[in-house]
């Protein structure tokens, strides 16, 4: 049995949160699920349902939580013990009902995302917990479908192109047909609010965190492509959300692990960081997510921007006009956690100017410490009313009073359907780029290079492979009549593992090389001069950064894929091989590994055919 229920209860429990909000105020979705809203909501129907919540439900709408499960009232029992071990509860509905959180996270860790079906019906329970609650509220319920290299819903989903992948196709109709196909499927498995586009532009290649999840370094071209992707997004009937404000491109240490400092003047911000999420505001970006960095230009007080009222209120709210809901990035996360206790850090995120509050450590914590700053009177609840406000309008735009409720058809109509497959595909065509072709080696010919060896890196594979990339690209390229078997040599190959793939090249017509953000000292370098020096020609395949090609001697043709998902390396399959041509351009400089102040290939290079 779906969790959505029956007609008669599903117009029942949708007529009890428009009810709340007094029936007739806020307009149907257009047409279902993945259509945009239309028309405006009514701020007095929104400031009534407000003077009807306690202070408790107040607060609680800040909170957009984790919760372990794969459905709403009936976890597994090791989810149980995880939910009651890190929440205090058993269940996503006992969360809600408890806590009265405005949003839940999907994590495909937390068991949340195991199949569309169950997506649905997850998020059917999770709103059906919402609006049996003393005061009827509907939950945005989010998760983080970058694509690329972040995704938290796997096949039978579309995958699609991930930014940066999009900033090599520099395609703004591309761009925002892959944002609404991804926002149509989000939307019919009951996900309101995707955490993307990523608007941080990424102007140092050491960056750990961001890399390829940027659509690259030139401000403008991501200022145009993020404004494509929030009109997609919000189109295809989700909440958008610009991250990480106020631009975390430029960073060399990762905020999950620490707190980066970025030393742009604010000139420099303003020339670099600022472009793609003032493009964003004015394509009415929903929602935009903090940074857990320090740019003392911005503020001089070292608070990293989840924390900063400069950053969040003086830059974001009075000097950009943003008027929409801010969320922070999870208050989980060591750079937000290093100068301020999990007990602090909510309430100066609030008194900076943030609205949501997502995924603290610890729930109970968190919210007791906003409930106390409120009657400490260190925050007001005219401060807390104001964050409700912003978050409920966003949930009445979003259609989700009138519609909270998704179907199984809709799901099994939408997700993974042939067309969006069809369009990812041609979409990750254009997006390949050749950087090296000496003796124009490329196009392979399955008539005078049939056999083919495709070594190289296996990562841990992202949501939307099928399996490790050797074994990925070596499939692609035997459909397409080439005879090509696989050998992983790994990210860090061993002598042995290089000597066996120097073995296996000998009588090959080609070596294909899959490489992964090759290091000054990775043996990943060993093995491609190894295989070089066999006379067999290689192709190299960067499929995560695209500088890999700075540290590497002897490949015969390079390319850069942007990630390893499987429909990147079928695309490059297709380049290989002469069905498609290499139309990607750089969206990035590649600079000179001994001297980076000489750059290789520059923005916009790219070789064709």
């Amino acid at each position: 049995m779906h969790e959505r229920g029956s007609t008669s209860r599903r117009t029942l429990l949708a007529a009890t949160a428009a009810t709340a909000l007094a029936a007739g105020s806020f307009p149907a979705r257009a047409d279902g699920p993945g259509k945009p809203d239309t028309g405006q909501p009514g701020t007095r129907e929104i400031a009534r349902l407000l003077a009807r919540m306690s202070i408790e439900e107040k607060v609680g709408q800040l909170f957009v939580m984790r919760v372990y499960g794969h459905s709403a009232t009936a976890p597994d029992q090791a989810d149980i013990d995880a939910n009651l071990k890190e929440i205090g509860v058993r269940t996503a509905a006992e969360l809600i009902a408890k806590y009265h959180v405005g949003g839940i996270i999907y994590f495909a860790w937390a068991h949340n995302t195991r199949d569309p079906q169950q997506i649905a019906a997850l998020s059917n329970g999770i709103q059906r917990a919402g609006l049996a609650g003393p005061t009827p509220v509907p939950l945005l319920i989010s998760t983080d479908q970058e694509h690329g290299i972040v995704a938290r819903v796997g096949k039978p989903a579309t995958l699609l192109p991930g930014a940066m992948a999009l900033g090599a196709g520099g395609s703004r109709a591309g761009a925002r047909e892959a944002a609404r196909i991804a926002g149509r499927e989000l939307a019919a498995m009951g996900i309101n609010q995707n955490y993307a586009p990523v608007a941080d532009v990424n102007v140092n290649p050491a960056n750990p965190v961001i890399g390829v999840r940027s659509f690259g370094a030139d401000p403008e071209a991501v200022a145009r492509l993020v404004a494509a992707q929030v009109s997609g997004y919000q189109h295809g009937g989700v909440v958008a959300t610009a991250k990480h404000f106020p631009g975390h491109g430029d960073t060399v240490d990762d905020s999950h692990t620490s707190l980066p400092t970025i030393h742009h003047t604010r000139e420099q911000w303003e020339e670099l960081d600022a472009p793609p999420f003032r493009a964003a505001i004015a394509a009415g970006i929903d929602c935009v997510m903090t940074a857990h960095i320090v740019v003392p230009a911005l503020d001089p007080s070292g608070d990293p921007a989840t924390l900063s009222r400069p950053v969040l209120t003086g830059i974001l709210r009075e000097e950009l006009g943003y008027e929409g809901v801010v969320v922070t990035d999870s208050l989980g996360m060591a750079g937000v956690r290093q100068q301020y206790g999990d007990d602090r850090v909510p309430v100066l995120a609030l008194k900076a100017g943030a609205d949501q509050l997502l995924n603290p450590p610890d729930l109970a914590l968190a919210r007791n410490a906003v409930l106390k700053a409120v009657r400490d009177g260190e925050l007001t609840e005219e401060r807390i009313d104001a964050s409700v406000l912003r978050i409920l309008t966003l949930k009445a735009r979003r259609g989700l009073f009138r519609e909270p409720y998704v179907s199984p058809g809709d799901v099994a109509r939408t997700v993974g359907r042939r067309s969006h497959l069809l369009a990812a595909d041609r979409i990750a065509e254009g997006t390949t780029t050749l950087l090296v072709n000496e003796g124009r080696l490329l196009p392979l010919s399955r008539r005078r290079q049939p056999g083919l060896l495709v070594v190289g890196a296996d990562p841990a594979s992202p949501t939307g492979t099928t399996g490790p990339p050797t074994a990925v690209l070596a499939a692609a390229l035997n459909e397409l009549g080439f005879s090509a078997s696989a050998l992983s040599t790994g990210t860090a190959p061993t002598q042995a593992r290089i000597d066996e793939a120097v073995a296996a090249a000998a009588g090959k017509d080609a070596v294909v090389v899959a490489t992964y953000n090759v290091s000054a000292g990775s043996s990943q370098r060993t093995l491609v001069a190894a295989l070089a020096a066999t006379g067999v020609p290689v192709v190299q395949v960067a499929i995560r950064n695209p500088y890999d090609i700075a540290r590497l001697t002897g490949v015969t043709a390079s390319l850069a894929t942007y990630s390893w998902t499987d429909v990147e390396l079928r695309a490059a399959a297709r380049v290989i091989a002469g069905r498609a041509g290499p139309t990607g351009r750089l969206p990035v400089p590649v600079q000179r590994a001994d001297d980076p102040a000489q750059v290789l290939y520059p923005i916009g290079y790219g070789l064709t055919y």
